[in-house]
């Protein structure tokens, strides 16, 4: 006897009367309400015996049609929800994409089944992102647009393994997680979808449903190449981007020089402040591309860096909290943009160096921290996690999906936006595990030390996998400790960096610079200390944003002295700088002295290149540049001792320093230092070579803003007796150059 409706559950009752491949209401009201962990299971085209049922949920519909791609009526389906969940049987003899004419009251509208449609990542894409070696995890994370099976869309890929569910919301879907949840890969913790008919630039976000059911904070994707204008933090779909390169010559040329033996001079630029509009809004990459190229050709400078122009929700982080690693800032436009700024400074020979930040990210809840709900891309112990200096999350280095997502970032820059280098910032931090911690505050490594292994693997890594897939690029370390051999290759041991800012030169350098004349004598160490190590690593020369900021003052501002005292300190400095070995790195508005500290809200005072001592300031190190570039003996052996010489050393009481540089089968270049406002004539030098020596730079010059003082061109150096010297006259407070004629 057959039992009532009454008698039986409603869940019995359904299934009682449920016909061949309907789902129960169970799972029905799961896929409604966001609770279904796999719906390409029942969604879809799916086989029933000898046919096909497609299943569909769209929210608002009375009426679902089904439809073949090119438009064949496939039938009416059954309203089994009416939340807008359909079902029925479909003529078609194969598992296939399928439209819906969905309707309600007299308004209609088509949609393309997401659940009809296959896998795009394969077998391959799992095994290269498990073992860790799949390079071009750019062009499979994300969004990109594709064709598959027949219609145009956009794939989305993302890894989070431990979610309940991952949906991809957006524009397109009216921001509803139920319609477009992904499929699990569960070899991999990949979740990704094909969805249909989306168009570039519509601004998406991932939905994420943690292991413990917690609905999380909508989360940006990581490997988004485009992102919305901040205060919005959404991602942005976007074609893959296409350039027409024209520099082809330029890295040719880096590919086969020896960066160590090249002249390389870096501006580095803030570019959301070297110059604005007049409304103060922030130049696009096309007006930077019309100033700013111009600007650093003219100067003589050979690379531009930019502090980091991944997306980054706040401004007065300088880019240094990013949570967009993939992503040029939509501060400056489209991505393409930039692309045409790189390609146009490589058509006039300039390299374009990107600050690239590795070693912590921001807690932002749409950004990657506790990204699936658990500590995915950092730590979970905050002593190994948790940065105090910077508030930040620190990267699990242990993990080999968040090396890969560091790694290929690094070669997404080379190999898509063709970036010549990567400044490393923060490299110390990443080091030490006890960087900035007091005991009981870190966790040692395997053998007890304090040296983060995982940490050296990644940079070690990286560095060989980036040299090897672009050997004109190069890789920069502010690493500011005496860990050796940074800039030493891998098979030697070393971190594989090609260069390593010397930090030390900088401290010792400004320290000398502040103090009044009276007073150097006794501190004549602190300008000749660097020597002994300035061969130990392949060393660049930095005067960065950092000595600029935070109540540092500008650089004429740290100069000891009235006015005048002020340039001509700085202008000594800078050709010390210029012919010290190593290369040469000078932060925007430093070249004509800006006397305000730099700010990330305003332009640079470009007014004050109006006034003399400015605009010769700017003049000098235009010469410093291109006397440094052209002249072998000031760059060739930058990175080697024997590239080096003392001339004078000990001669505190009078705090002139002069030394030789020179390069096998070049003229050498003797470089004379006087840091008192003493004029000194018939100051004796030894030089290596008698005859005339032509003053090739004076930073006294009355066209830089000096007194004139000088030597009338050129010195004579005579042999008394086995002994050649010359007699120089030296301006005060000024750096000469003489090149052996």
């Amino acid at each position: 006897m057959t039992k009532s409706p009454k008698e039986l559950g409603e869940t019995e009752a359904l299934a009682e009367t449920r016909a061949p491949g309907e789902i129960p209401l169970s799972e029905i009201e799961a896929i409604i309400n966001g609770k279904h962990t796999n719906p390409f299971a029942v969604l879809g085209v799916h086989q029933i015996g000898g046919g096909f049922m497609a299943r569909c949920f769209i929210p608002g519909a009375e009426e679902a049609i089904a439809l073949t791609l090119d438009g064949k009526d496939l039938g009416e389906l059954k309203l089994r929800h009416e939340a807008g969940y359909f079902e029925g049987m479909v003529p078609v003899t194969s598992q296939q994409p399928l439209r819906y004419r969905a309707a309600r009251g007299d308004v209609e509208w088509a949609v393309t089944d997401p659940y009809s449609f296959g896998p795009v990542l394969g077998p391959m894409d799992d095994y290269l992102l498990r073992e860790g070696s799949h390079l071009r995890l750019f062009d499979r994370m994300g969004a990109h647009p594709v064709k598959h099976e027949g219609v145009e869309g956009f794939h989305f890929a993302v890894w989070a393994p431990n979610a309940q569910r991952v949906s991809v919301v957006g524009e397109f879907n009216n921001w509803d997680g139920r319609r477009h949840v992904m499929r699990l890969r569960q070899d991999t913790g990949i979740w990704e979808i094909f969805a249909p008919d989306v168009r570039a630039g519509a601004a998406y976000k991932y939905e994420i449903v943690g292991a413990d059911g917690t609905l999380l904070p909508l989360k940006a994707d990581p490997y988004a190449r485009r992102a919305e204008m901040r205060p919005d933090t959404a991602s942005v779909t976007t074609p893959e981007l296409e350039q027409k390169w024209d520099d082809a010559a330029h890295r040719e040329h880096w590919e086969k020089a020896d960066h160590r033996r090249q002249p390389i001079s870096i501006y580095e630029v803030h570019a959301g402040s070297w110059q604005r509009r007049d409304d103060g809004s922030f130049l696009s990459w096309d007006e930077l591309a019309s100033q700013l190229i111009p600007y650093c050709t003219d100067m003589g400078f050979t690379h531009i860096e930019f502090l980091p122009i991944t997306e980054h929700p706040y401004d007065p982080s300088w880019g240094y909290q990013t949570t967009g690693l993939y992503a040029p800032s939509a501060r400056f436009g489209e991505p393409e943009g930039f692309a045409r700024f790189v390609n146009g400074a490589h058509k006039v020979g300039l390299g374009v160096i990107l600050d690239w930040v590795p070693a912590h990210f921001p807690t932002d809840a749409h950004g990657l921290r506790h990204f699936d709900g658990t500590a995915l891309y950092e730590h979970a112990d905050p002593r190994q996690g948790y940065h105090p200096d910077w508030n930040t999350a620190i990267y699990n280095f242990g993990r080999v999906e968040v090396l890969s997502y560091l790694i290929n970032n690094a070669l997404y820059w080379s190999e898509k936006f063709h970036l010549d280098g990567l400044r490393v910032d923060a490299v110390a931090s990443m080091l030490y595990l006890d960087y900035s911690r007091r005991h009981g505050e870190w966790v040692p490594n395997e053998y007890g030390g304090r040296e983060n292994l995982e940490s050296v693997r990644f940079l070690q890594k990286m560095n060989s996998l980036s040299y090897g897939a672009h050997p004109g690029m190069m890789t920069i370390a502010e690493e500011s400790t005496s860990w050796p051999k940074v800039s030493a290759p891998v098979h030697e041991g070393g971190l594989g960096f090609g260069f390593k800012w010397n930090m030390g030169f900088m401290h010792d350098t400004l320290s000398y610079m502040g103090r009044d004349p009276v007073h150097r004598k006794f501190h004549h160490s602190e300008l000749t200390f660097g020597l002994v190590y300035a061969f130990s690593e392949n060393f660049v020369l930095p005067i960065s944003h950092d000595e600029v900021v935070h109540g540092k003052g500008s650089m004429i501002a740290k100069m000891a002295g009235d006015d005048w005292q002020k340039f001509a300190n700085l202008r000594a400095y800078y050709g010390l700088m210029w012919g010290y070995p190593g290369k040469k790195l000078l932060f925007m508005g430093q070249e004509f002295a800006q006397w305000s500290e730099w700010s990330e809200e305003r332009a640079l005072d470009w007014n004050l290149l109006q006034y003399h001592m400015h605009e010769g300031m700017r003049r000098l190190i235009r010469d410093l540049n291109f006397c440094y570039r052209s002249k072998p003996a000031l760059h060739a052996r930058d990175c080697e001792g024997e590239g080096f010489r003392w001339l004078v050393v000990d001669d505190d009481d009078n705090s002139v320093y002069a030394w030789l540089r020179m390069s096998p089968g070049e003229k050498p270049v003797a470089v004379i230092c006087n840091f008192t406002p003493a004029y000194r004539e018939n100051y004796r030098i030894s030089l290596p070579n008698a005859g005339r020596w032509r003053e090739i730079l004076n930073t006294d010059a009355e066209i830089y803003g000096g007194s004139g003082k000088g030597n009338g061109g050129r010195v004579q150096a005579v042999d008394a007796g086995g002994t050649i010297s010359a007699e120089v006259t030296l301006p005060p407070l000024a750096t000469i150059m003489l090149e052996l004629e």
